[in-house]
């Protein structure tokens, strides 16, 4: 074979696309690459997309670039992304965070560019729902089995699928993206009967996986992309019918599979009938509302730039309500969270770039529908494409003021996807957005591209033999010494990680609480490593905390009072803390101090804290001997 560069060009567009779809089948398989491992993966592969891309650049005679209104808002949120993450306080996860923003940001204009003729979309829709369709179908069989595995783990959701996911709400995320482009096609797509036969089994099966998640959001969010794309269509005379159709089917089947099946399931007991508030990952409405006034709260303090990127998990303790005792990881509120990350510049910047996109979309639906009246059965694969992704969208948005599926890394593959397709139908609407790449421009596009895939390359460079250590350490013995080499040389791969520190410093505290000639020794190291994480991550109140009780475990009690008071600052709600503050004045002999903090933690608890229970039964007695003067007499009374 002759290589010329047409041909090289349609190899290295081919690889694209391949590895576009690669990555989201992978992150869908892998637990929703949720896990560093995971996400290292697809790191890699999105830097082989940007190379690829930056070298179809140079092998056209006469590139283009497509350049929508769109694109500037995600510019302008990448620009912000950057600049946010020189003034962060914990640099480990603001890294993380700008990474995935970059990552997506310039995924979105490799989709946009390499990716837009009517057969690559046609194809990318094919492969997104048999992945679905598969995806699905392992939720269901999950279902019928009453099993919690997820390939070689176990899901903490017991009586809900959850697919190949870790959590049933991120699957419920997945599907909702696709499952009305799974419809439109069905409906008003231009396919042959077999095909549409199976897109009925395809349907069929994400609406029964989906079922399966119980997730509520999930439901609500699919229900309103649905409701979305079937009332477009009762509004056009071509499709009204099968619209009417389709509704009642799945009103009547959805409504007998629920009652003859899932409602003798435990998943169902447990979140429909008589709902658990005490199960793993279970929010009730209260304690959602508490994690959005704290996410509005961080957000006021912070209006213009927010907390940080991805900080709203390592502040929330700061402003940790008495009655929800839980680590949030995210505001379950994308929007709130945004706020709170990002503050009211990253707001303006995505909200209106959600506005720039609907407005695209209005602009765009002549254009597509055109087409669909071209055909005298009113059929369009276009048409569909844009009614599926319209409605999955809309789907996603509504999910996102009651979950964080835009953290979900699959999740955002697919989004991102189908996003940057539908967007590339401007083009069809005017000619008014390609940029032809002139060699300046040619220039600067290619330095991006490879500064994000060095950036990218060194990011895997640094957190992959992080990640493998890490896993040594985790299967080693509690505290022992292998532990300790292990994540001593995952530091030094990534000499930012807080929590390894903290890893780090309890293995030497513990330790030195078995005593032996070297225990102050070992205090001192444990002391010497939460130094460390305190200056990586100063928003960490168990550093400080344990700091504390290193000093007080050496004698050395006025030196620890500092440390506690500044753990309090950090978590002054936090129930684990607070009797841990109480145990420092035991040490110290003040049980009337001990007493309250003890008190004051089983409270926070909901008045289960078997720690503050023990030492205040402890404080209370010696509060009795002292008023009693017990403590005066002679040793010998």
């Amino acid at each position: 074979m002759v290589f010329t560069r047409k041909n090289l060009d349609w190899w290295c567009e081919r690889t694209i696309l391949w590895l576009v779809l690669g990555l989201i089948a992978f992150a869908a398989a892998a637990f929703g690459a949720v896990d560093e491992w995971a996400m290292l993966v697809v790191e890699g592969g999105a830097a082989v997309v940007f190379i690829l891309w930056a070298v179809r650049l140079w092998l056209s005679r006469r590139p283009k670039i497509l350049w929508p209104p769109l694109a500037w808002a995600v510019v302008a949120f990448m620009a912000l992304a950057v600049a946010r993450y020189f003034t962060a306080d914990i640099e480990y996860v603001a890294r993380q965070e700008v990474m995935q923003v970059l990552l997506f940001g310039f995924l979105f204009f490799a989709v946009l560019n390499n990716l837009r003729s009517q057969d690559e979309t046609e194809f990318v829709t094919l492969v997104l729902l048999v992945v679905a369709t598969l995806i699905a179908g392992y939720a269901a069989a999950q279902l019928a089995h009453h099993s919690n595995h997820v390939w070689n783990q176990l899901s903490p959701y017991p009586g809900r699928a959850s697919g190949t996911f870790i959590s049933p709400n991120n699957l419920a995320g997945f599907l909702e993206l696709l499952l009305p482009l799974t419809v439109a096609f069905l409906l008003v797509g231009k396919v042959n009967v077999t095909t549409r036969i199976l897109l009925g089994y395809a349907t069929l099966a994400m609406g029964v996986g989906l079922a399966a998640t119980f997730s509520r959001g999930g439901w609500l969010a699919t229900a309103a992309g649905l409701v979305l794309l079937l009332g477009i269509l009762l509004g056009h005379r071509n499709h009204r019918l099968k619209a009417v159709i389709l509704l009642f089917t799945l009103l009547a089947g959805g409504g007998l599979f629920a009652t003859k099946y899932l409602a003798q399931t435990p998943g169902y007991m447990r979140r429909v009938a008589q709902p658990d508030t005490e199960g793993p990952g279970v929010l009730d409405l209260d304690s959602r509302l508490e994690m959005w006034r704290a996410a509005a709260q961080m957000w006021q303090d912070h209006f213009w730039f927010g907390v940080g990127p991805a900080h709203y998990d390592y502040r929330f303790r700061e402003y940790r309500p008495e009655t929800l005792q839980l680590r949030p990881d995210r505001a379950h509120n994308d929007y709130l969270n945004l706020l709170a990350d990002w503050g009211a510049i990253g707001g303006v910047v995505v909200f209106t770039g959600m506005g720039v996109f609907i407005w695209g979309l209005f602009k765009t639906w002549p254009h597509v529908r055109r087409q669909e009246n071209d055909f005298g059965s009113g059929q369009s694969n276009r048409f569909a494409f844009f009614l599926g992704v319209v409605g999955g969208l809309a789907a996603l948005a509504v999910h996102s003021f009651m979950d964080f599926n835009l953290h979900i890394p699959a999740n955002a593959l697919v989004g991102v996807t189908l996003l940057a397709l539908v967007s590339s139908n401007l083009r069809f609407a005017t000619e008014q957005y390609w940029v032809r790449s002139v060699w300046p421009l040619r220039v600067t596009v290619t330095i991006c591209l490879g500064v994000v895939a060095l950036a990218l390359a060194v990011d895997i460079s640094r957190r992959a033999p992080e990640t493998c250590w890490l896993a040594r350490a985790a299967a080693a013995a509690n505290f022992s010494d292998a532990r300790i080499a292990a994540l001593k040389k995952a530091f030094v791969a990534e000499p930012e990680n807080f929590q390894t520190t903290y890893d780090l410093g309890e293995c030497y505290r513990i330790q030195s609480l078995d005593g032996g000639v070297n225990y102050a020794t070992r205090a001192q190291q444990a002391l010497d490593w939460y130094a460390v994480g305190s200056r990586l991550n100063s928003h960490e109140g168990y550093n400080y905390l344990r700091s504390g009780m290193c000093l007080d475990w050496l004698g050395r009690h006025a030196a620890a009072e500092p440390f506690f008071h500044a753990a309090e600052a950090c978590d002054p709600n936090g129930h684990y803390l607070v009797a841990n503050i109480g145990w420092h004045y035991v040490e110290t002999g003040d049980y009337a101090a001990a007493r309250q903090w003890f008190q004051r933690a089983i409270r926070l608890s909901n008045y289960s804290e078997p720690m503050a229970e023990n030492y205040l039964t402890i404080c209370e007695a010696r509060l009795l001997d002292q008023a009693s003067g017990k403590w005066l007499l002679p040793s010998g009374f």
